[in-house]
This record gives structure tokens, sequence and C-alpha cells, in this order.
């Protein structure tokens, strides 16, 4: 009775202890989440705060550039308040013109009606003449009339002379106030073509004014330099050059070709060294050190070759004697894990037994001997795994972790999977990542990841070792 009163007290302190590693664990996530967040207010903090210092400097950049736009905007106002002066005066000049030419328009329509009057007149002349004739041929009226019809006609006539001349003096003048409208209008064009060619020339002598001083700096660095290498190569400064120019009747390139030639010798004569003889001595100890360091390289050289000698011996017959081992425990694990039939490790002929291959050989029950790479996906896995646990058992190491390595087995391999790995259990503690029910029912405690709401990840373990509790 108090065993089972002590199991259901362990069973319900288990639960209460289950229940606070959930909370704890609840309470963990919240702490991480808030402090993930807490990070990113922090960053995004950071990048307002460094926006913001970028927006200052473009706002005190934008005002320095606003002063000097501000500059060139009242320049361009007074050059564009000279421009509107010249038109108004050129508008002013034009509507002068325009009223001339109404006053001249008016003075033609004047013309035109006078040159209506005089062929009206004409017309009248006709008919008078035509009266004129019919009275003569009827010789009904008498001279008077005759006379008083002459003198009529002969006015008429010079008024028709007179209407003819300023018809004529009122076309010319026409002509004459066309001409002038035409000329006006190409005096208006030219001034807006010469105005966009002085626009023109304008900016053309901006860009020729930038170039010209992108060349004088040029021109100023390459005379700076020029002072500079006479210095260096001749210490001579620029004004001393100018008092001692002469005037140089040879050509230009010989010139060059004589100073090559000088240097050439100049190189050809060597340096004179006053401190040959301590330098011989400072050479000759140096070569001695030298020396004796190649004497003493050249012996460590010999001993390490030596080692590496000794090295590979004990290498070899080391790897001889652990690949011996390796292989009568993979055959043991191979029949364990089969339930039956041999496995083998062998080295490829021929080569150096540090550097050769390994061929793994397994012959599962009731099959041949074949090579690994000629198995099922299931058997090439069992075959590894045996491989891994003969390694294992030859040298346990005190923990191993395992990722689904027997995925591809069937169930009744993963239980003998198991099975041995129970075995190992001893010596070494594995953690196991699966999804096998195989692997998860033979383990002591199971680990995983519940999400019993959104968002929100939960550890959850269950103990699968009962007879603790009985103990």
């Amino acid at each position: 009775e108090k065993r089972n009163h002590f199991r259901e007290e362990a069973a319900s302190i288990q639960e209460k202890l289950q229940e606070q590693y959930i909370r704890e664990n609840t309470v963990q996530m919240n702490l991480n989440s808030m402090t993930g967040k807490r990070e990113e207010i922090q960053a995004g903090y950071e990048g307002l705060k460094l926006e913001k210092e970028q927006l200052e400097k473009q706002t005190r950049e934008i005002q320095d550039n606003s002063l000097s736009i501000q500059l060139e905007l009242e320049t361009s106002a007074k050059q564009e308040k000279a421009l509107e002066e010249q038109i108004n005066a050129s508008q002013e000049v034009l509507e002068k013109k325009k009223a001339e030419e109404t006053r001249l328009s008016k003075e033609l329509e004047k013309a035109h009606v006078e040159t209506e009057n005089l062929t009206r007149i004409r017309r009248e002349l006709g008919e008078l003449k035509e009266q004129c004739q019919a009275l003569e041929s009827g010789m009904v009226q008498g001279k008077e009339e005759v006379s008083l019809k002459e003198t009529e006609i002969r006015e008429i006539e010079k008024q028709v002379t007179l209407a003819e001349q300023e018809s004529k003096e009122a076309q010319e003048r026409l002509l004459a106030a066309a001409a002038v409208k035409e000329e006006m209008n190409q005096n208006y064009k030219s001034f807006f073509t010469k105005r966009d060619e002085l626009s023109g020339r304008m900016n053309l002598l901006d860009k020729e004014c930038y170039r010209l001083n992108a060349q004088k700096e040029k021109l100023e660095e390459s005379q700076e330099s020029q002072v500079n290498y006479m210095w260096e190569e001749y210490e001579v400064t620029y004004s001393q050059a100018q008092e001692e120019v002469q005037e140089i009747s040879e050509d230009r390139a010989e010139i060059k070709k004589n100073i090559s030639q000088m240097r050439s010798e100049i190189r050809q004569l060597g340096n004179v060294n006053v401190n040959a003889i301590e330098e011989f001595k400072e050479l000759l100890e140096r070569q001695t050190f030298m020396q004796s360091q190649h004497d003493d390289l050249v012996e460590a050289e010999k001993t390490l070759l030596g080692i590496i000698d000794e090295l590979d011996t004990g290498m070899r017959r080391q790897f001889e004697e652990k690949f011996a081992e390796i292989r009568r425990e993979f055959d043991k694990a191979f029949k364990e894990l089969f339930g039956g039939g041999k496995g083998t490790l062998e080295l490829d002929e021929e080569e150096d037994i540090l550097e050769a291959g390994i061929r793994i050989i397994s012959q599962p029950p009731g099959k041949k001997l074949q090579n690994m790479m000629q198995l099922s996906g299931g058997e090439k896995a069992l075959t590894a795994i045996a491989l891994l646990f003969a390694i294992q058992n030859l040298k346990p190491s005190p923990f191993c972790l395992l990722d689904e390595i027997e995925a591809a087995l069937d169930d009744s391999n993963v239980t003998r999977y198991a099975k041995y790995l129970h075995k190992l259990t001893k010596n070494t503690q594995f953690i196991i990542i699966t999804h096998r029910r195989g692997t998860m029912t033979a383990a002591d405690r199971l680990y995983g990841i519940t999400m019993q709401e959104k968002g929100v990840s939960t550890l959850v373990s269950v103990n699968l070792i009962e007879h603790d509790l009985d103990k």
C-alpha cells in the first residue's frame, strides 16, 4: 500500500514537474520573443537616428546650394529685365509701324474707292461720248451745248488723270508701307534670333571658361611638377633657371639625345664607395653566418626525413593493426545486425597502405558476396551502420549523436538496430534524432516539440524508465 501511495505521489510530482517545465519553457520563449522585439526596436531607432543625421546633412547642403542658386537667379533676373526692356522698346516701334500700316491701309481703301469712282467716271465718259456721237450724228443740239459738253469732258478727263495719278501714288505708298512692314517683321525675327544666338554664345563661353580654367589648373600642376623635378634632379630653383637661361641653337631632340648619352656614361662610371673594406668585412661575416645556418638546415632536413620515415613505419604498423581489429568488429556487428551473413573490409592492392582505397564487401544472409554499391538502399544503410558500430566498439566515445541513420531500414531491421544500440549504452550516451517507432520504443527518454498554441512552441518530454521508480 505504501509503495502504491508513493507511486501515486511520484506520478503527481512528475505531472507537476512537467507542468512547471512547460510553464518555464513558455516564459523563456516569451522572454526570447520580447528580447528579439527589443533588439528590433533598438535597430529601428538606430536606423531612424542615422536617417535623421543624413537628412540634416542633406538640409545643410541644400541651404548652401540655395545661396549660389539665389545669386544665379538674381543675375538671370537682371539679364531678363534688360531683355524685356529691349523687347518693350521693339514692341513700341512695332506698334507705331502697325499704326502706320493701318493708316496706309485706310489710304489704300480710299484709293480703291477713288479707283472705283474713276471707273464709274470712265463709264460715264463712255456714255457721254456715245451721247456726243449721237449729238454729232444727229446735229440736233447747237454748238453751245457741244462746247459745254466738250468742256465738261475735258474737266472730267482732268479729274480722271488726277484720280489715276493719285491711285498710282496711293499704290506706291501701299507698296512702301508693305516693304516697311516686312522689314519690321524681319527685324523683329532677327532680334529673337540674335537673342537666342547670344544665349547660345553665353553658354559656349561658359563652357570655354570652364575648360580654360581646367587647362589652367593642369598647366599649373605641370609647372609645379617641373619645378619640383628641377629641384630634385639639379637643385635649381625656377628663378635661378631664369637667370641662367641661354639661347639654345641646337635641336631639342639632339639636346635630349645628348642628355641621355651623358646620363648613360655617368651610370657606367659607377659609384665611388669609400667604405668598401668595411662592407666586405660585414658581408664576409654575414656569409659565414649564413653558411652555418645553411649547414644547420641541411642537418635538420636529414633529421626530419629520418623522423618522417619512422612516423611512416609506425603509422603503417598501427594502421594495419587497427584495420584488422575494425575488420573483425565489422564482421561481428554485420552478422548481429543482419542476423547472419558476412562482412569484410579490403584494401586496394599495389598501392601505398596509407593512401590505398578501402572496399566494403558484404554478404547478407541468402545472398552472394558482393560490393556494397550493388546492395539495395536499406542494405547499404544497415552496412554503413554496422561499420559505424564496429568503430564505436573498438574505441567507445562518451557521447554520440545519430541523425536518422535508420530512416531507410524496414521495421525488422529497425528492431535489431535498436537492440544492438542498447548494448552500446554501457560506455556511450546516445542522442538519436528519429521518426521510427521501433527506435523510440527502445529509447529511455523522449523529447519532442509541440505547438498547442499558434506561434508558441513547447518542449514535451516522456520518461520511459519505469524500473527506476520501483527502486
